[in-house]
């Protein structure tokens, strides 16, 4: 059996970001022709005048202030109010691919070895562009590694699934070293006409590279990270959901496309998957020998800032201290699976070797993943 280690971490962030002031701007826009549109109706009560919104609101329920994304035109356009983001020939890298070659190449630079050296590529993310050929398979020749691919889809847990899968490959032996990618387009599987969730997705890609322990330095800035213990858990859920696949045969519009697009029953989410992972944390911690009470720092999935905050303080058993329980949803919005990717990638350079840390990821499903590191 092989140890495996995080040996480097990359980041790619969309061109254009949009403010809760621009986002609410439209829904409202949209929101007031609405109800001129459909006066009679709603006079006659038939139809359910639609409210406005407010970046206040929108604020207090995410902690969401700003979201970056692959178009933003599209998105602001009242008459459009969903990402445009052209087909491309099957000639041409697709968008996703693209995106996780962009935060691949951050991390292989990082890690300071060649891409022939990466045994396998696994794509871990929501939202996928297409059934087949694999996505990870693209990302693999665009980067000119040899071994093996594929694509793995447990929504906002993907990316801590695909670590656990990539160490698991490694403690096996079948590979020596696996690039792990988040490509995420969040906002095209979002309803930007729902007042209760238009504002919280974002747009991003991640990539981490995990390799045998005796291939990283021991010491130095390159050590990487000891996996110390990873757990994976599902349990059947429609409280979050997204219907849309390939036997949907035209793209989701007006109000049909409420099934079709990310639904969720927020509060049932909130009551049931806080509980659950933070059992689930503090479990995996003692079979393990982890106090959770020495985490140097939390990276949680970035889902809502409430819930965030509510796991920090089950699993310290105290209020977080300033930067113990990292949120960059302010700038980013939820981007499913590279929430805690990104968390971890912009803020790990304090550590000294032997602090821990905990990267969380939890979602539909519900699924839930966690990752405790020590800093080699």
């Amino acid at each position: 059996m092989h140890q495996a280690v995080i040996a480097a971490t990359g980041l790619y962030t969309p061109p254009f970001s949009v403010s809760n002031a621009e986002l609410v701007e439209t829904f409202n826009t949209y929101v007031a022709r609405f109800n001129v549109t459909h006066a009679a109706e709603i006079e006659a009560g038939v139809v359910e005048a639609l409210a406005p919104s407010s970046p206040e609101f929108v604020e207090k329920a995410s902690g969401i202030k700003s979201r970056f994304v692959m178009n933003k035109s599209g998105i602001v356009d009242p008459e459009i109010m969903r990402p445009e983001l052209p087909e491309r020939s099957n000639e041409e890298i697709s968008i996703l691919a693209e995106m996780a070659v962009a935060a691949a190449k951050q991390a292989i630079e990082a890690w300071g070895k060649p891409a022939g050296q990466i045994d396998a590529v696994l794509c871990a993310a929501s939202n996928m562009q297409r059934a087949y050929p694999a996505m990870a398979i693209e990302v693999q020749q665009a980067l000119g590694i040899g071994g093996f691919a594929f694509d793995m889809n447990v929504a906002c847990s993907s990316a801590t699934f695909g670590i656990k899968t990539a160490a698991d490959f490694i403690a096996a032996g079948g590979a020596r070293a696996v690039l792990m990618v988040n490509p995420e387009i969040c906002s095209g599987h979002l309803n930007f006409r729902d007042r209760d969730s238009h504002f919280i997705f974002g747009d991003v890609a991640t990539a981490v590279i995990i390799e045998r322990a005796e291939d990283a330095p021991k010491t130095g800035p390159g050590a990487g990270w000891e996996i110390l213990g990873t757990r994976l858990k599902t349990q059947f859920s429609n409280n979050i959901r997204n219907n849309f696949g390939f036997l949907n045969r035209t793209a989701p519009q007006g109000e049909g496309a409420r099934d079709k697009l990310f639904v969720q029953e927020g509060r049932k989410v909130f009551r049931e998957v806080v509980p659950m992972v933070s059992e689930m944390i503090g479990e995996h911690a003692a079979d393990i020998g982890i106090d959770t009470t020495s985490l140097k720092r939390m990276w949680l999935h970035q889902a809502n800032i409430n819930m965030n905050e509510m796991i920090g303080r089950r699993v310290l058993g105290r209020d977080p201290e300033p930067g113990e329980n990292v949120i960059i949803l302010d700038e980013y919005a939820n981007t499913s699976s590279a929430g805690s990717i990104i968390a971890f990638h912009k803020t790990n350079d304090d550590f000294a070797p032997g602090e821990t840390g905990l990267i969380c990821s939890f979602g539909a499903g519900y699924s839930a993943g966690t990752v405790f590191v020590r800093k080699r």
